[in-house]
């Protein structure tokens, strides 16, 4: 009854055809835009029946993000906006160069969060050099770079230059104990690390001033990598959210994991109260079987059977 891997990341977006800018300015594989009408999905997140949607796939390295906009649409990305908001989350991408990266990037993305250039990390908090932004919608990014010796040997197996895949996805989350709690007990995720980044390059790195944030690791019980980061910020504080982020705002992102016994998870997760979005399990015209969960921040989780599950995003059929 655990998560065994995660298998994809959803993203609403107010047109699919954003999918131009990871592909123009990032260099990514994009599929053409599909129609989704099978109303198990609208159910499955929580949306009124007859909701509808079109979606664009980016591949990135073997992993796979969705970007999909629904009718009617929702709100957009909000205007005032930070790294340390509670609905912030974001996707790491890993660059071979990230130099020629962030420099392809240059002029493209309309807004950048990392004050200057990617910033390297003290050895305290690994060494990485990372750099975050957004793309024109909004949605929060990041570039990352592993030194060797440091994060999933995956990264070291290449010399491609260019994006070679997602490590993880990071939420931003109110109280971290809590969090861990909820991944490891209620989910099966393993702690994989954690770490206090503070000082003028987490600073630089966030667009903040006076950073003071644990980092911790979450791993799927199969397949360490992607994974979940949690990012606690003790300080400057996030802003207190004044509405609940639907599946239909653009500010809403999914993580989608596979899971080993979907029907038994789900039974335990009744039995401890969590919010579930969808109506339990939701079954697919094409009899895939999935169910999607609130975690204790609002971040929204999709659980997919793992006989099911693909190499793909949820909304793959």
């Amino acid at each position: 009854m655990t998560v065994t891997r995660l298998v994809g990341i959803s993203i609403t977006a107010a047109d699919p055809a954003i999918a131009a800018f990871y592909r123009d300015r990032l260099g990514l594989v994009v599929g053409p835009e599909q129609a989704v009408a099978d109303p198990a999905w609208a159910s499955l997140l929580g949306l009124a029946p007859g909701t509808t949607a079109r979606s664009a796939e980016v591949a990135i390295g073997r992993q796979i993000v969705e970007l999909v906009a629904f009718d009617p649409p929702g709100a957009s990305y909000p205007a005032e906006r930070a790294s340390n908001d509670p609905w912030f989350q974001h996707i790491a991408l890993v660059c071979g160069d990230i130099a020629k990266v962030w420099r392809r990037l240059q002029g493209g993305s309309p807004g950048t969060i990392t004050t200057g250039a990617p910033v390297l990390l003290p050895p305290g908090t690994g060494s990485v050099t990372a750099f975050k932004f957004r793309d024109p919608e909004g949605h929060p990014l990041e570039l990352i770079a592993f030194p060797e010796g440091v994060g999933a040997p995956v990264w070291h197996r290449t010399r491609d230059s260019g994006i070679l895949g997602f490590d993880h996805t990071a939420i931003c989350v109110t109280d971290v104990d809590r969090s861990i709690a909820f991944y490891t007990e209620r989910l099966g995720f393993r702690l994989g690390g954690r770490s206090l980044n503070r000082g003028p390059e987490q600073d630089r790195l966030d667009g903040l001033t006076g950073c003071d944030v644990d980092v911790v690791t979450l791993e799927p019980a199969a397949e360490p990598t992607p994974h979940v980061e949690l990012l606690h910020y003790r300080s400057p504080p996030g802003r207190v959210p004044t509405a609940r982020v639907r599946s239909g705002d653009v500010a809403s992102v999914r993580q989608v994991h596979a899971v080993d016994d979907l029907d038994a998870l789900v039974r335990r997760l009744e039995r401890h109260d969590v919010p579930f979005v969808s109506p339990g399990v939701v079954t697919w015209r094409t009899g895939r079987r999935a169910a999607a969960i609130r975690d204790p921040d609002g971040h929204v989780v999709v659980l997919v059977a793992e006989d099911g599950a693909g190499s793909g995003s949820a909304i793959r059929r």
